[in-house]
């Protein structure tokens, strides 16, 4: 029986895969809203076709705990972090010399991860970032696969308000969670950063230095010397205030970077699905998975690099 070369699948399969495929796509196009709009309403059953979707930035509470609301993006956060911490415990409490497919599979995904960090920070701050790195793209990455799952975001509750509201909801797609992402990013830079220079770190934002010693001069007699390190002074505090500033900002981009991207993907696969139900979405699953790579690691490239600007900036200074 013939097989399609390097995949083990026999031609039939593969013919019947694709007729049910098309099949199914052209019952979801008859069914939705542009097929309707196209042919009419064909008396097709209801449950065939996708309800409208009505997408809500807020994250809706489920609960309340002393007082702290429970939103269903935290749900989604608690899932990806045991998810994360079951997935590693079972690979590393059976450890072998020889590694089997998952094991392989982990430790190329952390090796490759660490490999980066020393390209990018060297091989002494590659290894003190890369805890932090590693754990920024997993927690990312895997926010935003877990929230492709089929049936992840549909199920339902009713809150202690009587709304209905949905249980699950991607963890990236709420702006709290790459807030505070971005949060723990600035500050573990700024911590790197006082680690390597000590108070000199924050004269690159305060470096007033100059204006004293141009009011120095200036008390001595030396007008024209004042005047110049007068001006370098302002120069250089105008300089801090811009990186400063570049940090600040830093928090902005980061959160509505990821929070933008995973919003809009979600929002992509709700109005496929609805347009054209089953599997008119499919490929924009994969796009979406490919996606959450990205900012994945764009967000944890990004930290590294700014770590290691952060550092090697104590490195000039000793040169």
């Amino acid at each position: 029986m013939p097989k399609w070369r390097g995949s083990g699948l026999t031609s039939p399969i593969v013919i019947g895969v694709t007729v049910v495929f098309l099949l199914l796509f052209v019952i979801g196009f008859i069914s939705g809203p542009l097929g309707k709009s196209i042919l009419g309403d064909l008396g097709l059953p209801g449950w065939i076709s996708v309800p409208q979707p009505t997408p809500k930035l807020p994250a809706e509470v489920l609960f309340h705990v002393s007082g702290f609301p429970v939103t269903n993006s935290i749900i989604g956060a608690w899932i990806t972090m045991i998810f994360l911490v079951g997935f590693s415990f079972v690979i590393t409490r059976r450890m072998k010399l020889v590694p089997g497919r998952l094991q392989s599979a982990f430790e190329l995904l952390l090796g490759s991860l660490f490999d980066f960090c020393q390209r990018v920070a060297g091989e002494e701050n590659g290894r003190r970032f890369f805890p932090l790195v590693a754990t920024i793209f997993l927690f990312v990455a895997f926010n935003a696969w877990l929230s492709l799952i089929p049936g992840f975001g549909s199920i339902e509750m009713t809150n202690a308000e009587g709304h209905n509201v949905h249980l699950l909801r991607g963890a990236n797609t709420d702006i709290n969670m790459p807030l505070a992402l971005a949060l723990v990013s600035f500050v573990f830079v700024e911590y790197f950063g006082l680690k390597s220079l000590g108070f000199g770190y924050v004269k690159k934002f305060f470096n007033a230095g100059q204006v004293f010693h141009g009011l120095a001069h200036i008390g001595r007699g030396r007008l024209r010397t004042g005047l110049v390190a007068l001006f370098n002074g302002f120069i250089n505090i105008f300089v801090g205030f811009l990186e400063g500033l570049s940090e600040l900002i830093r928090i902005v981009s980061f959160t509505f970077r990821l929070f933008g991207n995973m919003t809009a993907g979600e929002i992509l696969l709700l109005i496929a699905a609805f347009l054209i139900p089953w599997v008119f979405a499919l490929p924009f699953y994969g796009l979406e998975l490919l996606v959450g790579f990205v900012q994945a690691l764009i967000f944890a490239g990004l930290t590294l690099v700014f770590l290691t600007l952060a550092v090697a900036h104590h490195g000039e200074q000793k040169a």
